[in-house]
């Protein structure tokens, strides 16, 4: 076996894909004076270094459980004006999440609530935060069922190895008691150390109501908005726009 064979059968034992995709084109340019070796060798290097940090990305943003993947960049902020589309661009940063801090977006039904809080979700995947969407309903439900099955601190702790915890929908249905309670202990062990983002569709004034418990509301979103940023989004259905679009069209 000559060299070169060995060489790539050293490639593919180390898993160096992208060095070995692109091996060949190097030792030509290589040959024909317009790379120098220490010049090819970077390049090729530094292509592996990329694309498996585009793999790690790809990894992060799966685990994250996100409903669609939807980036900032794709958000229509002309058709809800109501958003301070800069104070969106200032969450897009991160700082929030390193400073353990709160995001909870309000707003009726098909406003962007969703899209923009997994636009978010996104950025900080990328940026290799561990990440983690889930509806609130599913939420409450594993929680229950860890509570039945005798596990429940052991499910808390893993939803607190979430740097950035994302529960869409809360408010949809009322809640008993206990699920009530079980809520507020995975929220009392995220507060002032993780980020949790929240998008409901009820005022603030209206929780009493869902958690049918008017004490641990309170305590609940005292923990929520001690360190908390509140868009609310006051609009047409961005789900909608389409159809709206479609309308204007034809009229």
């Amino acid at each position: 076996m000559n060299t070169y064979n060995s060489l790539i059968n050293n490639l593919e034992a180390l898993e160096l894909l992208r060095f070995k995709e692109n091996i060949d084109t190097y030792l030509d340019m290589i040959a024909g004076g317009e790379k120098t070796a220490l010049d090819a060798i970077y390049e090729l290097t530094q292509s592996e270094l990329d694309f498996r940090k585009q793999q790690a990305i790809k990894g992060c943003v799966k685990v994250a459980n996100f409903p669609f993947l939807k980036e900032i960049d794709e958000f229509d902020f002309s058709f809800q004006p109501s958003i301070d589309k800069a104070k969106i661009m200032d969450l897009m940063t991160l700082r929030f999440i390193e400073k353990a801090e709160n995001v909870i977006f309000c707003g009726t039904p098909g406003v962007g609530k969703t899209n923009l809080a997994v636009s978010i979700g996104i950025e900080a995947a990328k940026k290799r935060y561990c990440v983690y969407f889930i509806t609130f309903q599913d939420l409450i439900l594993q929680l229950k069922n860890a509570a039945l099955e005798n596990r429940l601190a052991a499910r808390i702790k893993w939803f607190c190895r979430y740097k950035l915890l994302i529960i869409d929908e809360l408010g949809y249905q009322k809640m008993d008691v206990d699920s009530a309670n079980l809520f507020f202990n995975l929220i009392a062990k995220r507060y002032e150390k993780l980020s949790t983002i929240i998008t409901t569709n009820s005022p603030f004034s209206k929780w009493s109501d869902i958690f049918q418990e008017p004490v641990l509301t309170n305590a609940l979103l005292d923990r929520l908005l001690h360190h908390c940023s509140v868009i609310n989004i006051n609009g047409p259905s961005y789900r909608m726009k389409d159809q709206m679009q479609y309308m204007m069209e034809e009229s």
